[in-house]
């Protein structure tokens, strides 16, 4: 089961913000994608904006199948 597709959507920032955001997530160990959701989540929360926690997709590898089970 994987997690359910993203919005993709462009956005048009000015290069210091995306610079500075960049480096925010450098600095969290995150993708600038990850980063904004992070950023976005956190101002939607402080202004009582209530999410659903999302979905996160199974790392790892599968586990092994039993015998009598198929793949």
């Amino acid at each position: 089961m994987s997690a359910p597709p993203k919005k993709a959507f462009p956005l048009r920032l000015d290069p210091a913000l995306y610079a500075a955001v960049e480096r925010a997530a450098a600095a969290d160990l995150r993708s600038v994608n990850a980063e904004f959701e992070c950023l976005l989540r956190e101002a939607l929360a402080r202004r009582g904006v209530k999410l659903e926690a999302p979905v996160r997709a199974k790392r790892g590898r599968p586990a092994k199948a039993t015998e009598g089970e198929q793949e």
